[in-house]
């Protein structure tokens, strides 16, 4: 785990919704997503596939300035009933995350397909009673523009699973504990006082269903949560 939690704030960009690939098509794709939004290259593997509407990949597997296709950003499953889409092919820009409070935190929600039973709960936590009306709400909360919007909270406040970002570094609440995001795993990390307000990348109706109850999966790095 240690070389995969050295490399935790390699990921941070400036301008996390907006910055351009390479010229040339990275490999593997630029099809991870950090609890900032910001897609990045990484041969680590997640739980979760998602997309956020339709296709925005250019016809080489490359990104440009474009980020999304749509508001409706899903968590969905990798995979579903035996159905194979090519990645990056011509209906969708598949993309992939370490485990839902990661999807969480990047403005996603779970997928009411796939994920039925996740979408429901989570729908019921949050208040709304249809999907088009949470999406236009998530998609208020979770950008500025083109840049992540953040939210201010006091860690005592915040509910398990939610994310914020510390110093550049995105950090879980898991348990009573602070874990530090990386590509590949959730981190240790050193406590942070229960009184400090930071910045929190979880937008406000994801934190209102975890505070509601919603459970979120999370990777296994996080360790289990007490009963």
């Amino acid at each position: 785990m240690g070389e995969r939690c050295n490399r935790t704030a390699e990921v941070r960009g400036s301008n996390p919704l907006s910055s351009t690939s390479a010229p040339d098509r990275p490999s593997p794709l630029q099809n991870r997503v950090n609890p900032f939004g910001e897609l990045f290259a990484s041969p680590s593997r997640g739980l979760f596939m998602g997309v956020r509407g339709g296709r925005f990949h250019r016809p080489d597997r490359t990104l440009g300035a474009r980020r999304w296709a749509s508001r409706r950003w899903i968590c969905c499953l990798p995979r579903f009933r035996g159905v194979r889409l090519e990645v990056w092919g011509p209906r969708y820009t598949q993309l992939f995350f370490l485990d839902e409070v990661t999807a969480l935190a990047a403005g996603h929600r779970p997928c009411a397909y796939c994920r039925r039973d996740a979408f429901r709960a989570y729908l019921g936590a949050t208040g709304f009673s249809n999907a088009e009306a949470l999406d236009m709400r998530l998609d208020a909360e979770r950008r500025d523009g083109r840049a992540k919007r953040t939210h201010k909270g006091r860690l005592a406040d915040l509910p398990d699973g939610a994310v914020v970002t510390v110093d550049g570094r995105a950090m879980a609440l898991r348990a009573g504990r602070v874990l530090a995001w990386a590509p590949g795993a959730w981190c240790a990390a050193s406590p942070l006082d229960p009184a400090t307000i930071v910045d929190v990348l979880t937008p406000p109706t994801s934190l209102a269903a975890l505070r509601r109850g919603y459970r979120p999966a999370w990777h296994i790095s996080a360790g289990e949560a007490p009963a």
